[in-house]
């Protein structure tokens, strides 16, 4: 069994770490596409675009699952792609929604991602959904995702632009705060320490490892590792090869031997 995990770039990581603990009988492909990100900066259109080559690509490697992991991907796209393609598809927002709703104790949520995800409304409409009296407060956050990607997780400028970030959050009382872009549990610690211990922190990389568990059984696939002659993992990037390897590899459970380049068009 293959599972496909893409984002625009290193943030999905955070979703394959725990897709690896959850499930690792599973053999992985995960494709960053670090020549476009962020996409919270694309068009709705432009993102579709790249979308529909990456699962193109995906399915032509024949994976038996794919997770968008990226939050401004699921809000432009999941609605639509998971009833065209034929291959079980999941993002990452409503695992978040669900236990932000779960969780919350004054019903104060706040949400912080990219301006794509803030602007589509997706984490308001699937909270109230669910409980239609919670009060949802968003904020964009676009800087975190370059800070991110140049591996400033532990930094002084991270510190002070996440404080600024997140001062309007803490006016509103919230007492949950769903990670809206899967870069920002890489910051967890400075997002949690500026925050304050009553806050409880939304990480949707976590509760979307548990719905692809659970999405793997209802489809009923499993792993038998007698049929598993494939590569364990496999690491695509659209760019920065080198970059992309030293990060995965200073986060992830095991070394990351080779990551490939590749021309996503072609596919």
């Amino acid at each position: 069994m293959k599972i496909g995990i893409f984002d625009s770039g290193m943030g999905g990581l955070s979703v394959l770490h725990r897709a690896l603990r959850m499930i690792p009988e599973a053999d992985f492909l995960y494709y960053a596409d670090e020549e476009h990100v962020p996409y919270g900066e694309k068009t709705r259109e432009q993102v579709r675009g790249y979308i529909d080559e990456i699962i193109a690509f995906m399915i032509k490697k024949q994976v038996d699952a794919i997770v968008i992991a990226c939050n401004t991907a699921s809000a432009y796209a999941l609605a639509t792609v998971e009833k065209e393609f034929d291959v079980p598809i999941i993002g990452v927002i409503r695992a978040g929604a669900r236990t932000a709703v779960q969780v919350t104790r004054n019903g104060k949520i706040g949400v912080i991602a990219t301006e794509g995800t803030i602007g589509s409304g997706i984490y308001t409409q699937e909270i109230k959904k669910l409980r239609p009296d919670i009060e949802v407060t968003g904020k964009p956050c676009p800087l975190f995702v370059p800070l991110v990607e140049e591996g400033l997780l532990h930094d002084s400028v991270t510190d002070e632009i996440a404080s600024r970030y997140l001062s309007s959050l803490k006016s509103r009382f919230v007492d949950t705060l769903v990670l809206g872009c899967t870069h920002y549990p890489l910051i967890r610690s400075t997002l949690g320490r500026l925050m304050g211990n009553d806050v409880t922190l939304v990480n949707p990389a976590y509760e979307t490892a548990i719905e692809l568990r659970d999405l793997l059984q209802k489809y009923g696939l499993s792993c038998d590792e007698e049929n598993t002659g494939g590569e364990k993992y496999q690491f695509f990037v659209s760019d920065q090869t080198e970059k992309f390897t030293a990060f995965a590899t200073s986060i992830l459970p095991n070394d990351v031997k080779e990551t490939r380049k590749v021309d996503i068009e072609k596919y």
